[in-house]
């Protein structure tokens, strides 16, 4: 059956930015995944980055996360540049600062799309340009004493 672009749940909605946080407490995907709930959506693409116990071959002991002052707004910005290029009907994005344990939930994105193609990629095109555009730094401490700061940008 062949899309039909003049139906209104074929286009972005008017506001689908629904959540943007950057947060010291734990984050949840059921909240993320509840805050793009669309019923014109036929997909849901959902990203969950989590603490790792290794990077670049160590063993990771301790991290946190800190961010500039602006982070949230470049959050933003970068939220708004996916809604330009894709027909999102809700998208959701929170990263954790903080002290984090292995196994902790860091990031949290998810896209709601008409198709699952567009939600694949406008989840992909929001988490990789959170990573390389918002302000957002990881400090990383191994296990044999070494230590990292490592830049979002």
């Amino acid at each position: 059956m062949a899309r039909t672009q003049d139906h209104p749940g074929e286009q972005a909605a008017s506001d689908p930015i629904r959540l943007l946080a950057i947060r010291e407490s734990e984050l949840s995907v059921d909240e993320v995944f509840r805050a793009v709930g669309d019923d014109a959506a036929g997909g849901i693409a959902l990203f969950v980055g989590t603490v790792r116990d290794h990077d670049g071959g160590q063993d990771v002991g301790a991290l946190g996360y800190s961010c500039h002052p602006s982070a949230e707004d470049e959050l933003r910005r970068v939220a708004e540049k996916v809604v330009a290029d894709f027909p999102v009907r809700g998208l959701a994005a929170v990263h954790r600062v903080g002290e984090l344990a292995v196994g902790d939930l860091a990031v949290v994105v998810a896209v709601a799309c008409p198709h699952r193609a567009e939600a694949f990629a406008a989840c992909r095109k929001l988490i990789d340009d959170l990573k390389h555009e918002v302000p957002i730094w990881k400090h990383q401490r191994f296990s044999d004493g070494t230590e990292e700061w490592v830049g979002a940008c």
